[in-house]
């Protein structure tokens, strides 16, 4: 099997280092030779007409139905995404999965900086290795772990960076959780991480399913931790959640060659009594604000798409706020 890094050659990163905040990742510049998806270029039909009429068919006495016509969720959520109105060069991938019903659907392929969401793939990754080793984290192991998923700390993510082994540890531990699509960053560059909105509802399986290489404990941690994000970063897929049902992480990242920025968020949220696992992944936004807007639409379109409120009308377009 081709090593991540290997399939993700192409995505060749040009770097700059600059003094970062606390919460901010602190790789700020990467240049992408991949071709991904812009939701603002293509012309597609609003939300509203993304329905994929069902007809019942007239079926004669003695005569097996037809089958039902199945319903294209990747195309209802490109319209959705379409019709969020995201700025000209801005791009956007997503996945979603709702738990509830097993109804799933993803937009773009492209790989996307990871900024600080890769912290859920250090934490996890340590997490797979301490039971390897039929240990328990250290006091210090922990205290980091709070640190960079509570309050994003940079820092911190950068002394367990360290203690999983670098790009090689994440690479193998994303290889058992079957993360095919993610490559660690080169050196001490953790937040240029390259991955995809897929790879990323792959991670979210692992960290809040049953079928998981990570103990029940390990992901009770884990879930934990995402949970009790700090005020001011407790934004993104949290935007479609029934209050505070949500567990997250997000990312941000401003490249210093644009001034253009990476917003991430992935995570679980419960929309209308649905559990649903989440990631948008997306770049090109001129302000950070504006890619929170982009990220929090593309959010609710996929939940829109995924979760049936009403199953009797299961193949109509969801309506996206």
């Amino acid at each position: 099997m081709a090593s991540p890094r290997a399939l993700l050659g192409a995505t060749a990163a040009t770097v700059v280092i600059m003094g970062g905040t606390t919460a901010g990742t602190v790789y700020v510049r990467a240049a992408h030779s991949d071709s991904r998806p812009v939701s603002s270029a293509s012309a597609a039909p609003s939300a509203s007409a993304a329905a994929s009429t069902t007809r019942e068919a007239s079926v004669e006495p003695g005569v097996e139905p037809a089958a039902e016509p199945s319903v294209d969720l990747d195309a209802m959520l490109a319209r959705a995404v379409a019709a969020t109105g995201a700025e000209d060069g801005a791009e956007v991938s997503v996945a979603v999965l709702d738990l509830t019903s097993g109804r799933r659907a993803g937009y773009g392929d492209g790989a996307f900086d990871t900024a600080s969401i890769v912290k859920v793939d250090i934490l996890a990754a340590l997490l797979l290795q301490a039971q390897d080793a039929d240990r328990r984290l250290t006091a210090a192991e922990r205290a980091h772990a709070t640190a960079m998923i509570v309050s994003s700390d940079n820092a911190a993510a950068s002394a367990l960076w360290e203690t999983i082994g670098r790009a090689e540890g994440l690479d193998a531990a994303n290889e058992r959780f079957g993360l095919a699509g993610t490559a660690g960053g080169e050196g001490m560059l953790w937040g240029l991480t390259q991955t995809t909105a897929a790879d990323q509802l792959v991670l979210l399986q692992q960290v809040f399913g049953d079928d998981s290489e990570l103990t029940e404990d390990s992901r009770s941690y884990l879930q934990g931790l995402m949970g009790r994000i700090a005020a001011g970063q407790d934004w993104g897929v949290s935007a479609v959640a029934d209050g505070s049902a949500w567990a997250l992480k997000n990312g941000w990242l401003p490249r210093s060659a644009t001034g253009l920025w990476d917003i991430n968020s992935i995570g679980r949220v419960t929309a209308d009594g649905h559990d649903c696992l989440l990631a948008v992944l997306s770049d090109g936004n001129t302000t950070k604000e504006r890619g929170v807007a982009l990220v929090e639409a593309a959010a609710k379109a996929a939940v829109a798409v995924a979760v049936v409120r009403d199953e009797s009308a299961a193949g109509s377009a969801a309506t996206v706020d």
